[in-house]
């Protein structure tokens, strides 16, 4: 699972990394584009920091916040998509990619929130 999520992330950066060489050299294209460089990419950093973490809670953490980065990434690429800078076409995998790292982050996420309130539950 590890290794599917770190790939999936890292290579989704590359895809945002090269979506942004597509955007227009002018203002708006500069802006959007730096946008979605810092989320679409923070999304595996953040992926790459959570499977380091020294424990589940800092785990948790790292992938909330990864999922969060996914979920601002998600919306600079339906502003690109809405706003015509790049062919609808040509976003439509990289939205659909967005969107299945969303729901595998947001399952992970789900599950170790699930623990934890069970772990709360125990304890008591």
């Amino acid at each position: 699972m590890y290794q599917d999520i770190k790939e999936r992330t890292f290579n989704f950066g590359l895809r945002i990394i090269s979506l942004s060489g597509y955007l227009p050299g002018n203002n708006v294209g500069y802006t959007l584009g730096k946008q979605i460089l810092r989320s679409g990419t923070s999304i595996g950093a953040n992926v790459e920091e959570g499977v380091a973490a020294f424990s589940r809670a800092d785990y948790a953490y790292k992938m909330s916040i990864a999922l969060k980065e996914a979920r601002e990434t998600h919306y600079w690429l339906r502003l690109i998509e809405g706003s015509e800078l790049i062919e609808k076409t040509s976003l439509n995998e990289i939205l659909n990619e967005n969107e299945e790292i969303k729901k595998i982050l947001g399952a992970i996420v789900s599950k170790l929130r699930g623990k934890s309130k069970n772990k709360q539950k125990s304890e008591n």
